[in-house]
């Protein structure tokens, strides 16, 4: 056995002896080991699973999403739920790739001070939603997180909103023309639930929700934040992806 490893230690001696020799083994192993992850990408026509449901940001969330990323809330939640029981059992169903395909850049995080958003949507009323910017203390007691009530006061500059949806167009994100032409009014056309001269908006985003401003009665940066976190994790109905994916 002693003359075993010392016949393994006279060959591996070359790499500890020789720095050179060490870092070229290194970049050997490094590259055969990317090739093997990257190669197969290119003859794939999609990374991506595309998943029924899935749609751009409307202006209003587009803003609302730009207002959160500004604002640095991903430093403190995550937008990813890992396929780990407590994790599944705690915030939902695990995230989908598809759900960030239209993020640039995505949300996922690596830190979680507060609760992962990836599943938000719909799970506390719009009130709620404003009464946790303002104060969150007000509802979750033990919260750390800061008051954001001055985008209360803060107008939405939605004449902004087309020229960030033209870039993303160059980015591949599928907005129309049509729909960066309209960016503005439809801002303005989600954020009024009471308007009944919405079919503008409602045809050029079908699927998307209404939303009713607050006591101030004009656009502000909070109404675009609650409506991007509201929209989180409603596209994809998971009751039939997982069938779909059941059938597989």
């Amino acid at each position: 056995m002693a003359a075993q490893n010392t016949s393994l230690w006279s060959k591996h001696a070359i790499f500890e002896k020789n720095s050179i020799i060490l870092v070229l083994g290194v970049l050997i192993v490094i590259s055969f080991g990317g090739l093997v992850q990257i190669a197969p990408l290119f003859y794939l026509k999609s990374t991506i699973e595309k998943v029924e449901g899935m749609r751009p940001y409307t202006p209003l969330e587009l803003a609302g999403r730009d207002i959160y990323v500004r604002e640095g809330c991903y430093t403190c939640h995550s937008q990813m739920i890992r396929a780990l029981k407590d994790e599944v059992e705690r915030y939902g169903h695990y995230s989908l790739a598809s759900e960030s395909m239209y993020d640039r850049p995505f949300q996922w995080g690596s830190k979680r001070n507060g609760p992962d958003l990836a599943r938000v949507g719909g799970k506390y009323s719009d009130d709620w939603q404003r009464a946790h910017l303002a104060a969150p203390r007000s509802v979750v007691p033990g919260s750390i997180m800061p008051n954001y009530a001055f985008l209360f006061n803060a107008e939405l500059k939605v004449d902004r909103i087309a020229e960030n949806m033209k870039v993303l167009q160059i980015e591949g994100v599928p907005y129309t023309d049509e729909q960066i032409a309209n960016a503005a009014a439809d801002a303005r056309g989600q954020s009024n639930a009471d308007d009944a001269g919405n079919s503008a908006f409602a045809k050029r985003w079908p699927t998307a929700v209404t939303r009713t401003v607050g006591a101030t009665g004009k656009l502000t940066e909070a109404d675009a934040l609650v409506a991007y976190l509201q929209m989180l994790g409603t596209l994809v109905d998971f009751k039939v992806y997982d069938a779909k994916a059941n059938l597989r």
